[in-house]
């Protein structure tokens, strides 16, 4: 199995800056992506951003240009550095890691156990 621990949410105001971490570790023969979502109660889970292992990075609109996503592919982390922040930015954020296990070609997604961001007007 692959486990995900995330660290670094909290509260801040707005316009501040927060930065998530996520660490994988487990069963990991390769990590196609890797990436972060995020969610608040009674909504979808939505996309924030990804990056996969060659460096090709995607961002939802709503965050261009106030985050940034990076990876350290040796060490199966990837992090979050949240600029800007607005309130509406509030949610429980999710660590993803698209992962290969073994040898065999199948890519499992797994999750992190979540984060609160809280972001004061």
């Amino acid at each position: 199995q692959v486990q995900l621990v995330e660290s670094g949410g909290g509260l801040v105001q707005s316009g501040g800056s927060l930065r998530l971490s996520c660490a994988a570790s487990g069963s990991i023969y390769r990590i196609n992506s890797m990436g972060w979502y995020r969610q608040n109660p009674g909504k979808q889970r939505e996309l924030v951003a990804t990056v996969i292992s060659g460096g090709i990075t995607n961002y939802a609109d709503s965050v261009k240009g106030r985050f940034t996503i990076s990876r350290d592919n040796a060490k199966n982390t990837v992090s979050l550095q949240m600029n800007s922040l607005k309130p509406e930015d509030t949610a429980v954020y999710y660590c993803n890691a698209n992962v290969q296990t073994s040898l065999l070609p199948t890519l499992n997604d797994y999750w992190g156990q979540g984060t609160q961001v809280t972001v004061s007007s």
